[in-house]
């Protein structure tokens, strides 16, 4: 690896302008050949960590997590590397090709498709070679286009059942939100054709209703506007699934001063971690109910001592305030999956408190349970970071220092 760090070093020093264009353009080929074979190793030894279960190792469900936790990636692409390397057991063709670095993950992703449960089972049936198939499609990979391998396959699935699959409509749909620094979210999935027109005709009805003359809204921003309405009518009506025994709502933690100013700087946050602007705070504020926290005696009674074993609602909502998920290192789990832990167990003593409590989703409650630990860390202002250790009294370090 220090080899494979001082090579990267060198590329990143030489000044391209000083290439010509073909050397520049060999190196470029040089260079996606390059980032498929470490894109293989990569998924190969995420496989063997995964086969392995060695995120146990820092208390970590499984491969997925850990990456996001520890490795800093989004789910997505976690969950891409866990699942190539799971069903590259299955294609040895692909993945020798992929080892060599002549085809890629998102060739491999479409190569896949064959080897699906439903898709083996009807080439079972008919009597198809599957490992033939797979050769060609690696053939066809490595020196066609990506397009003509997307069509290949497509044309293969449809010859395996010209009828088609028995609708499962589960299958079809996935929607994925992603918030960005700003606190703004991208929304981004696919759905089945029924799911899709459901979807489609609340949102034109909502749409339709709240046009008015004057509208100079686009269609994209009116449909914006129809799905947050969509979920203010859900979250309104009280019959949403409770989480964590807490009816569904959104969060904005705001000082009092700063709601009552006129001033419109970032000065309060939201539930997910979003910072906002006081005035949007206070617009927000104009249809809610307010929770008065304040983390001192002449506050709310935050530490209700031995008598009451179960923490509070008023108790929970100043944990949530300050941890906003589960503390353990690496775990990203919000904090609606979370129970409130005593740090020092109730029946040890512990009291019900704010210091004495701490968000932990069930997988690493049970964790702290059965040996590793959490621990708040106030020395360092403004005051509070968690630190958490295996069994063996070792650190999990979840950000280590990053490479200059």
């Amino acid at each position: 690896m220090g080899e494979l760090q001082s090579v990267l070093d060198s590329l990143a020093a030489e000044d391209l302008d000083e290439l010509s264009d073909g050397v520049l353009l060999d190196q470029l080929r040089d260079l996606v050949v390059a980032a498929h074979r470490i894109d293989a190793q990569l998924t190969r030894v995420a496989r063997r960590a995964d086969v392995r279960s060695a995120p146990e190792h820092d208390g970590a469900k499984n491969v997925r997590t850990w990456l996001r936790g520890h490795a800093r990636v989004s789910g997505a692409f976690a969950g891409r590397i866990v699942a190539q390397g799971r069903v590259l057991d299955q294609l040895p063709a692909a993945g020798a090709a992929f080892a060599a670095g002549e085809i890629g993950a998102d060739q491999v992703e479409v190569i896949a498709q064959i080897v699906k449960p439903a898709h083996l089972e009807l080439a079972a049936a008919q009597g198809i070679d599957v490992a033939a198939v797979e050769a060609a499609l690696v053939e066809l990979a490595c020196r066609g286009t990506h397009r003509d391998l997307q069509r290949a396959v497509g044309e293969y699935l449809a010859k395996l059942d010209p009828d088609g699959p028995e609708p499962d409509p589960t299958e079809e749909r996935a929607v994925t939100l992603v918030q960005h620094p700003d606190g703004t979210w991208t929304i981004g999935g696919t759905l089945d054709a029924v799911g899709g027109q459901k979807v489609a005709t609340a949102l034109e009805s909502i749409s339709a209703a709240g046009r008015c003359a004057g509208d100079m809204r686009s269609r994209a921003q009116r449909g914006g506007d129809a799905l947050v309405q969509l979920a203010d009518l859900a979250l309104a009506s009280g019959q949403l699934p409770v989480l964590r025994t807490v009816k569904p709502h959104v969060i904005v933690t705001i000082g009092l001063a700063d709601l009552v100013d006129p001033a419109t700087g970032p000065a309060a946050a939201t539930g997910l971690g979003a910072t906002i602007s006081a005035a949007r705070a206070r617009w927000v504020a104009c249809d809610a109910g307010i929770t008065r926290i304040v983390l001192d005696a002449d506050g709310l009674p935050l530490d209700v001592g031995r008598e009451q074993r179960i923490v509070p609602a008023h108790i929970r909502k100043a944990v949530e305030a300050r941890d906003q998920q589960c503390v353990f290192a690496g775990c990203e789990a919000p904090r609606w999956f979370c129970d409130a832990h005593h740090l020092v167990e109730w029946a040890h003593g512990g009291a019900t408190s704010l210091d004495n409590s701490a968000l932990l989703c069930e997988r690493h409650h049970t964790k702290v349970h059965h040996g590793f630990r959490v621990e708040r860390d106030d020395t360092s202002p403004p005051g509070s970071r968690w630190r958490t250790y295996r069994p063996d009294g070792t650190e999990i370090l979840s950000h280590p220092p990053l490479r200059a």
